[in-house]
């Protein structure tokens, strides 16, 4: 029988998205564009989740090329990755905003050792998108910044939330990560039925960008939000 560590490494290293997207649209995959990745992704899951445990699962939109998408352990830059983690990644430095945001709540309900023992987080689309700007510069996407880009993409995250389903979570209820990704996981949810109750939760760069002056009463709605559900 593989452990979660097993399982999920064993799933990014042979992870592919081969469809077409629309056109200005692209995705960054770190597990074969940064050799160091695979590296620390290894040691990441098998520092957490070398067991046997089911974990509660949350649901993120996809990740950003400064975090994930360098990194491939999602909401976690290299500043967290080292500094939290004690993983160092040498070949990159990032800092995203929402991997500051995510550690400072997990570092409030009791640290990584106990909030990774509970939870696993990924993304119904778990490669980096980017958009090409008018300028030809590449920025961050979400898989819903377009209808068109949803649809294409709309298959490949079904059958990803089945997978990581698959890994070892429990289904009742589920925690999505911003309010409009979560209104796409419960379309998703009414068609395919993967889920209990879907509870959405303010996305980590929102907060820490926008509401930066109220950020300790969205990490208290967030510990009360996760352990209430977990106690019930």
């Amino acid at each position: 029988m593989k452990t979660f560590s097993q399982k999920i490494i064993a799933y990014n290293k042979n992870l592919q998205f081969s469809a077409s997207l629309p056109d200005g649209y692209k995705v960054l995959n770190p597990f074969s564009e940064h050799e160091e990745t695979i590296d620390v992704m290894e040691a990441f899951y098998q520092k957490y989740y070398n067991d046997f445990s089911k974990r509660k699962f949350i649901i993120g939109i996809n990740p950003s090329r400064n975090g994930a998408g360098v990194t491939g352990v999602p909401f976690t830059d290299t500043k967290r990755l080292e500094q939290v983690c004690g993983i160092k990644m040498e070949s990159a430095y990032t800092h995203e905003v929402s991997s500051v945001y995510l550690y400072d709540m997990i570092a409030e309900y009791g640290g990584v050792d106990i909030f990774y023992k509970e939870f696993y987080i990924n993304s119904p689309f778990p490669l980096a998108i980017v958009r090409q700007t008018k300028n030809g510069s590449w920025v961050n996407a979400n898989y819903y910044d377009s209808k068109a880009l949803f649809e294409s993409v709309k298959d490949f995250m079904i059958h990803t939330l089945k997978s990581h389903i698959s890994l070892g979570l429990e289904t009742s209820e589920v925690y999505v990560l911003g309010k409009k990704g979560a209104t796409f996981i419960q379309r998703l949810n009414e068609e395919e039925k993967m889920f209990g109750d879907i509870v959405a939760l303010d996305h980590p760069r929102y907060i820490q960008q926008y509401r930066s002056k109220e950020k300790q009463l969205f990490i208290d709605q967030y510990i009360i939000t996760l352990k209430g559900y977990k106690l019930k």
